[in-house]
């Protein structure tokens, strides 16, 4: 990757080329309203993950609706189910576009899913957000190094929660013998499982065993057996929850005893009933904590149980973030031309949401602290927060 001063250049160099683009969206479909395309996974293995999302933004949406909607204009939102397979988005995506007539989308969880519809709003030049895909190449094309003049974000990347989670594991909990199981199939876990290694090597601690699963496996006894005779004092997770869940059951039964330590992708309600007593005391990086006082945490835990009846997500909190971001660049664009929302979606700075102030640096990416969640009673109970 180039220096960090080269990708400014080259992330301004970006900005420009959007101020001459001609391609992409207008008004959407309809004088009085503005389009905004969704895609996600409302079904299939990741479907807790799109329906969580999916609810975050609903209720942002509604929200900006109920205040006037944007431009003067009420949002409309088209929603689409990707079923959880990273084939279905480019055709999803494509229709959002050219037949929905959106002027932005709002993406996926699965970073592999987001890369891809990420590959047809750059095309297309259409404004794409990311609610909570964390591989660094959502928005950076990994062949290039350059910043994808369309593609946002508004959660923390792999990079900053890998290393992380690598300090808490070392530092907090001072543990110098760690044990990796990781999703090969997912660049969300295989980047996070890089970048937690690095870290704690380099802060002196030890991988004793790596071992890896594909998603949706069921028998995990293999490579928990080889991880039990490494004598890890913790075992790092990077999965999601469905498989987290059924690999920690198996681990207590084999005997293992040793704390988990997960991401961001543990962070769905539908942990607890599949993990229970097994994934007590387990710690991961999340993106928010129910917990804070602040306003506007507590404004939008309050709204979300009254309707979807449970605790939101940190992914539900992220997505309604994003989507109150996106229509806040609309609004700060006046206009609904993709490339004046791309300007200011890049502009974005000390947007006050739930999961923090965020701000939008030069690799589209957001700036905004991390905060550490154990699993207690079957709840995330905050542990600590961790500035960028």
């Amino acid at each position: 990757m180039r220096t960090t001063l080269v990708r400014v250049l080259l992330a301004g160099l970006c900005v420009a080329a959007i101020g001459c683009s001609k391609k992409g969206g207008g008004e959407g479909a309809g004088a009085g309203e503005i389009v905004i395309g969704e895609y996600g996974s409302l079904s299939g293995e990741n479907a807790a993950f799109g329906t969580s999302s999916a609810n975050g933004a609903a209720i942002a949406f509604d929200e900006i609706n109920a205040a006037g909607g944007v431009l003067g204009k009420k949002v409309r939102v088209v929603t689409e189910d990707n079923q959880s397979k990273t084939e279905q988005v480019t055709t999803i995506v494509k229709k959002l576009i050219n037949q929905d007539k959106a002027v932005a989308i709002l993406g996926e969880v699965a970073s592999s899913r987001s890369m891809a519809g990420s590959a047809v709003c750059e095309e297309a030049q259409i404004p794409m957000v990311s609610p909570s895909s964390t591989n660094q190449y959502v928005t950076v094309d990994k062949r290039t190094g350059l910043v994808k003049p369309y593609t946002f974000r508004v959660c923390f990347i792999d990079p900053f929660q890998g290393t992380v989670m690598a300090r808490f594991a070392h530092g907090n909990q001072k543990y110098t013998k760690v044990a990796i199981l990781y999703d090969v199939k997912q660049d969300y876990s295989t980047g996070l499982k890089q970048y937690f290694e690095e870290e704690f090597k380099k802060l002196g601690g030890e991988i004793v065993a790596t071992e890896s699963y594909t998603g949706g496996d069921t028998d995990f006894r293999a490579q928990l057996t080889s991880i039990k005779n490494a004598n890890s004092a913790a075992i790092f997770i990077p999965g999601y929850y469905n498989d987290a869940g059924n690999i920690a059951r198996q681990a207590r039964s084999l005997g293992l005893t040793q704390q988990f330590l997960g991401g961001d992708g543990w962070s769905d309600p539908g942990l607890f009933p599949l993990g229970g007593d097994a994934i007590e005391g387990t710690c991961i990086s999340d993106h928010y904590s129910a917990e804070n006082p602040d306003p506007v945490v507590q404004n939008f835990v309050t709204q979300y149980k009254q309707r979807f009846n449970q605790v939101p997500s940190g992914l539900s909190a992220c997505a309604y973030d994003a989507a109150k971001i996106l229509c806040d660049a609309i609004q700060r664009a006046g206009s609904t031309q993709p490339n004046a929302i791309a300007s200011a979606l890049a502009a974005t700075q000390n947007f006050k949401g739930a999961t923090g102030n965020i701000s939008i640096n030069e690799l589209h990416n957001a700036v905004k602290p991390i905060t550490v969640v154990t699993c207690a009673n079957g709840a995330f109970k905050y542990v600590t927060t961790i500035n960028p």
